[in-house]
């Protein structure tokens, strides 16, 4: 197992760097660049080539990537400081949705499974199509109308206590939850019809214990997946919920980078969202070597 973990950091740092110098690039190539717009406002040719030196611009483009890197995220650094106070909060949202989607999807998807063509499957996958076809910020707006001015159970901004975090965290959790359920209801009904249930049933075994030790196990591999590329959803679609409920993340750190064209923070804030995009994957990763013991085997053969 621990040589599947080296590995999958080994190939980590080869994802890293190629997002965040892809992401340079982008910027440094963009109309709006502030070192590129200065040079070609230079007066005189001598005057633009001053602006070259002094800014670095006639280094190496990997020179340059790396000094905007170290420079971005400086310990004194603005960008750091700012992302160091942010990150917490968009992480803090994420996470409440990722459990709330976990917590509420795998026993619909199951129950919906196990009881296929009743009424609470019907039910169940009405509104899952509901969810999935609902967007996440029309949700929100929907929910702060009712639940926040209408009924007043919740706060419609802020982050300072638990009851803030319920309607951003449940907007974000509902599309997520409605899909992965859906997922796990066609995984569930595909492994329970393979002969091996049938044999643990023959032998005795509760049918409960044969969802949980056997299905629901055999079933994780594509949940899991789903599940780790639907967080990374819910991390960016973090952007305009954090917007509508005035949640201080960082994706309403960028929204806001972005109307003052601070191209600095824009680039902090990216970075930052490809870094925890590859952590995430990173985890699954991992996920998929604990449930699966096959995984590991192979890996510990090698």
């Amino acid at each position: 197992m621990w040589k599947y973990v080296f590995k999958r950091l080994i190939i980590l740092l080869p994802v890293l760097f190629g997002a965040t110098f892809i992401v340079y690039l982008l910027f440094y190539f963009a109309p709006g660049n502030a070192d590129r717009s200065a040079v070609r406002k230079a007066a005189t040719p001598e005057e633009a080539e001053i602006i070259r030196e002094e800014r670095g611009l006639n280094d190496p483009i990997l020179v340059q990537y790396a000094r905007t890197m170290k420079e971005i995220f400086a310990e004194d650094s603005f960008v750091r400081v700012q992302l160091g106070v942010r990150l917490p909060k968009t992480i803090k949202l994420t996470a409440a949705a990722g459990i709330v989607t976990l917590v509420l999807s795998l026993p619909i998807g199951v129950c919906a499974a196990i009881k296929q063509n009743t009424l609470f499957d019907n039910v169940s996958m009405l509104i899952s199509f509901f969810g999935v076809s609902m967007p996440n910020f029309w949700l929100g707006m929907l929910m702060l109308i009712l639940f926040a001015l209408h009924l007043g159970w919740f706060p419609t901004s802020g982050s300072l206590t638990f009851s803030s975090l319920v309607l951003p965290a449940f907007t974000l959790a509902f599309g997520n939850m409605a899909f992965i359920s859906r997922i796990t209801r066609s995984s569930m009904l595909e492994t329970i019809r393979q002969d091996y249930i049938t044999t643990a049933r023959a032998k005795g075994q509760a049918f409960k214990a044969v969802v949980r030790k056997h299905a629901l196990r055999n079933a994780l591999i594509p949940i899991v997946t789903v599940m780790g590329l639907r967080l990374c959803e819910v991390f960016s679609g973090s952007i305009l919920v954090e917007l509508i409920f005035s949640w201080p993340g960082i994706g309403r750190l960028l929204v806001d980078s972005i109307n003052e064209r601070d191209f600095p923070m824009i680039l902090g804030c990216v970075i930052t969202f490809a870094f925890c995009f590859s952590i995430i994957n990173l985890v699954v990763d991992l996920l998929y070597v604990v449930i699966d013991p096959r995984i590991r085997s192979q890996f510990s053969r090698s």
